[in-house]
């Protein structure tokens, strides 16, 4: 499947491409909902963004993963980002000849989310393709470290460009992201997939494929349903974040994007030992334990006071957040990648994107309205505890199940 004396070498361009690629994305990203939350203040506003977001993962990622295994995973990842950077071109245009209405950017979004949808479970199908079984764990260390990277210095540029010109300027940096990760990935050969009987079968059957992955395995089925539980209450923090820094902290931009930042250097931290020094054996176990560390850090920022001083502990507490998210997310990447037969590894992955999909914009309708009437800290704190509840009852539950079968 891989060349061994070139696989280093095509990972890292692969890799390289894709962090410089996030690095523009997290940049815009970081200015648009920066933009939306000065000009309107609301919770619900900011819910509605991640709701238009991620509403296209509801309904393209069971298609977007039959795609990664159906079609050349290589060319829907260089189409996805080139289309994502010329959609960012017409925008920056229109924004620059025309005063556009802030709703418009709900447009931009969305067609965002789609192309994102068919080039997560293609990209990561094509990482096992290129390095052995036995680095997984470490090569994606190494790719959540350069997204890290890209995550770190995304606000920065984000927040510079956001201060110092419009946001028609400010889109160029994913136009450039887009067309440097297609480039990087053009010239790295990938080893086509065998064909198999399973791409004659029904479309509703290969659906269901994605599904039966994590039924066959239940130590898997246990993790992935812990993380659909908890991410219906975690995944809304993420449109909440600028609120917590404007309208709690009372601060200024540049104290979100050290937020944002403080949430980076934690995965760059957790990203760097897998890469480097950890050797995760237990996968699973190892992947709870950061679903469970997620759960406390959310807690603890909900319960900081509004000073300025507790601003350092929330930023502190944005760390631990980054790093357990990896913790979580980085030994379960692998384990599928291990685990799962390659002409079945888009339609898994998909099943991961679909959660994250059907959960933020689920999660957003609950917490939008409880935000805005309470507080963003409050639902930090609420998500937080039931994250920890959910985990508990699900290693509990998961051990009791493998004693008494």
């Amino acid at each position: 499947m891989y060349e061994t004396k070139k696989w280093k070498s095509k990972f890292f361009i692969v890799a390289f491409g894709q962090a410089i690629s996030l690095l523009g994305s997290h940049g815009v990203q970081f200015a648009l909902i920066w933009w939306l939350a000065e000009k309107t203040s609301s919770p619900l506003m900011l819910g509605i963004s991640g709701l238009v977001a991620y509403l296209p993962m509801t309904l393209f990622s069971p298609v977007a993963g039959i795609a990664a295994d159906r079609l050349n995973r290589k060319i829907i990842c260089i189409v996805s980002d080139l289309s994502m950077g010329i959609l960012a071109a017409v925008y920056a245009g229109l924004l620059f000849f025309f005063d556009l209405p802030v709703w418009t950017v709900f447009i931009m979004l969305c067609a965002r989310g789609i192309g994102n949808t068919f080039q997560q479970p293609a990209i990561q199908s094509i990482i096992p393709q290129l390095v052995p079984s036995d680095q997984l764990v470490k090569t994606n260390g190494w790719m959540q470290l350069m997204n890290a990277g890209s995550f770190f210095l995304g606000p920065v540029i984000g927040a510079s460009l956001y201060a110092a010109f419009p946001m028609s300027v400010v889109l160029i940096s994913d136009i450039i992201g887009a067309a440097l990760a297609s480039a990087a990935l053009a010239v790295v050969k990938v080893p086509e997939l065998e064909k198999h009987q399973l791409e004659q079968e029904p479309i509703a059957r290969q659906l269901k494929e994605g599904f039966t992955v994590f039924q066959a395995d239940s130590k898997l089925f246990y993790l992935v349903l812990g993380e659909a539980l908890c991410m219906f209450f975690y995944a809304p923090l993420s449109s909440f974040y600028p609120l917590m820094t404007s309208d709690y902290f009372n601060l200024s931009a540049m104290y979100g994007s050290a937020v944002e930042l403080a949430f980076a250097l934690g995965m760059m931290i957790s990203s760097l030992m897998f890469s480097s020094v950890l050797k995760i054996k237990r996968k699973i176990r190892t992947s709870f334990i950061g679903l469970f560390g997620m759960g406390i850090s959310a807690a603890v920022c909900g319960l900081i006071p509004p000073t300025y001083w507790g601003w350092f502990f929330f930023a502190a507490a944005c760390v631990c957040l980054g790093a357990s998210g990896n913790i979580h997310s980085i030994p379960l990447t692998a384990y599928i990648q291990e685990t799962v037969a390659p002409e079945r590894m888009g339609r898994a992955f998909s099943v991961l994107t679909l959660i994250s999909s059907v959960t933020m914009p689920v999660g957003l309708l609950a917490a939008s309205p409880v935000a805005e009437k309470v507080g963003v800290n409050v639902w930090f704190f609420l998500s937080g505890a039931i994250m920890i509840i959910i985990t508990s009852i699900l290693i509990w539950y998961s051990k009791m199940k493998r004693r008494h079968p």
